[in-house]
């Protein structure tokens, strides 16, 4: 039996492909999250983004309609005039990538290296915002006392001031704004970057510091797989003076994502609750060995 869920997506999708032309016979759900993503046979991909996303969404076609321009391997948006909305919701066109399974850091830092090291394009990109959504993910939260929700707020003030007064380090760049091995593609033909909904210019450290954070917060990734992905990319963030700020900021996020997560999941509460102790300092040195939510 086919959920609401996908039921609630197909509606939204057969109204987008008519609309170009195209037909919804045989789509496929791929993956329904923030984004909605269905195959369509042909080798075509349907990327539905949130309500009010239309500018983040023509931003990643300009983004990897350059990284093509510059051969660096990425996702290829369809070479129609794009994106197209309907009804309030925005949708994407996009090769389908071969078989494929999801990168970690050591194929992540090669394709890092290049895109940082790619000269300004000839558009406008936004300034990254590493607090989007976190004071309403904090004050949207269903499950926590209301010491806990002042002290997170607070924290986010702090680290908002101390982002504004981050030590120099490496040239600002494009950043990719969502680094992690997920958005990292394996195929037969190599690797591909995904999922450019976050890239801004930035500092790339700002990037690096997703992989720190799986190893110094997570204890997802090894040292020794750390260092081989710093070998890779050519720099190690964590002997920045300015890592901390960076590693606090992310913390925060994720701390943020699971209280949000835990308000439709019960059973994610106790991660977040964990989590909201670990920033708080009450559950000792890091790796903290946080869990995935969502």
């Amino acid at each position: 039996m086919t959920s609401p869920r996908i039921q609630e997506s197909f509606v939204v999708l057969e109204k987008i492909v008519k609309a170009v032309g195209l037909s919804p016979d045989g789509a496929e759900p791929i993956r329904l999250a923030e984004n909605d993503l269905w195959r369509l046979p042909g080798r075509i991909v349907v990327r539905i983004a949130r309500q009010g996303q239309s500018t983040a969404a023509a931003r990643e076609v300009q983004v990897t309609r350059w990284l093509a321009q510059n051969g660096v391997p990425a996702v290829r948006p369809l070479d129609r005039d794009q994106p197209v909305t309907v009804d309030g919701r925005t949708a994407t066109f996009w090769e389908e990538l071969p078989p494929h399974r999801a990168g970690d850091e050591s194929d992540l830092a090669p394709l890092l290296r290049r895109l940082h090291e790619l000269p300004s394009p000839p558009f406008t990109l936004g300034e990254i915002a590493p607090f989007v959504r976190i004071a309403d993910r904090i004050g949207g939260a269903q499950a926590i006392d209301q010491g806990d929700q002042a002290w997170l707020l607070h924290r986010l003030e702090e680290l908002q001031a101390a982002w504004t007064e981050l030590p120099s380090g490496l040239r600002r760049c494009v950043i990719h704004g969502d680094a992690w091995g997920g958005n990292a593609a394996v195929t037969s033909d190599g690797v591909f970057l995904m999922d450019f909904e976050r890239t801004a210019v930035g500092p790339p450290e700002w990037d690096l510091t997703s992989t720190a954070v799986a190893a110094d917060t997570f204890g997802k990734i090894s040292r020794s797989a750390y260092k081989k992905f710093c070998e890779a990319y050519g720099h190690d963030v964590m002997e920045w003076v300015g890592y901390p700020i960076l590693r606090d900021i992310r913390e925060l996020r994720l701390t943020s994502f699971a209280l949000q997560a835990a308000n439709d999941d019960p059973i994610v509460l106790g991660q977040a609750k964990y989590r909201i102790a670990c920033v708080r300092g009450f559950a000792g040195p890091r790796p903290w060995g946080w869990k995935a939510v969502g």
